[in-house]
């Protein structure tokens, strides 16, 4: 591998961290990792907890935050960019914002993340996937079978009521089923990226601000976005919070905007590192 690039001549050239979405694991970054691989950068795409290789941890920040410091551990010395989707996307701003943060970093890509977690959007989905998560782990205890529903049930579902009593999904005190005892051949299931996950992963969210991730992050970042991903609700306000921001919006595309549009996400993302090169 040479030991300069045109978008880097003082240095090495820029690694690449990659951080997946929600209920998804490093894999889903295949296709950007060969493309920057082939213009001569490291890369690696990390699993969060409670996903891929790490899915019987559970998801938290700071687990996130590990994983990140990590990723960049294990990279050539020189210069470093995170490249974040969704639930990565909040996890690489949050990382970037934190005090401490490796000075190696010299610019986000956050997709598909620019709907504050603040907000009462997310604050809903999180109470939809915490039922979710509880119909399940209820499900098995009354019947020992393992069940990943793909989607939330109709919320007009009829109620079924355990042996100890309470609503659906509900516990005494108000705790989530989860927090119950489950028999040790399920154990191994418990913290696959199912539902549960999402629970997690919002609930720790949700009590931070995306844009004031942005306002704090001392680097360069570039929001991608698809046209047709429903989280674009704030990008306008994301990119203002930006001491140096860029936003590109794909068109045809959704929330998974890197696997349903590859040659243009490839495409903005060496856009990217070209402009975190020349600013480095």
């Amino acid at each position: 591998m040479s030991t300069s690039d045109p978008q880097n001549p003082n240095g090495a050239p820029t690694s690449v961290v990659f951080v997946h979405g929600m209920r998804n694991s490093g894999a889903t970054w295949e296709s950007q990792v060969e493309h920057v691989r082939a213009a001569g950068h490291e890369a690696v795409a990390i699993d969060l907890p409670a996903h891929g290789s790490r899915r019987h941890d559970r998801f938290t920040m700071d687990g996130a935050f590990e994983a990140l410091d990590d990723a960049v551990a294990t990279l050539p010395s020189g210069p470093v960019a995170v490249v974040g989707l969704s639930l990565g996307g909040y996890t690489s701003l949050a990382w970037a914002a934190r005090p401490g943060t490796s000075e190696r970093l010299v610019g986000v890509v956050a997709a598909a993340c620019t709907s504050d977690p603040k907000g009462k959007p997310l604050r809903l989905y999180r109470d939809v996937a915490r039922t979710v998560a509880n119909t399940v782990y209820l499900s098995r205890r009354l019947t020992g079978r393992v069940v990943h529903p793909s989607y939330p049930p109709r919320l007009s579902m009829p109620s079924l009521r355990p042996s100890f009593g309470g609503p659906l999904g509900s516990a005494p005190g108000g705790a989530d089923l989860r927090q119950l005892e489950i028999a040790p051949s399920q154990a191994a299931e418990r913290h696959r990226p199912a539902w549960d996950v999402v629970t997690d992963a919002l609930t720790d969210l949700i009590g931070r601000s995306s844009i004031a991730n942005v306002r704090a992050s001392r680097v360069p970042i570039w929001f991608i976005n698809g046209a047709r991903d429903r989280m674009r609700l704030e990008e306008r306000k994301h990119l203002a919070a930006a001491r140096e921001g860029s936003l590109v919006v794909i068109p045809n595309a959704g929330h998974d905007v890197n696997k349903e549009a590859p040659t243009a996400f490839n495409r903005v993302l060496t856009r990217a590192l070209a402009d975190f090169g020349r600013r480095a």
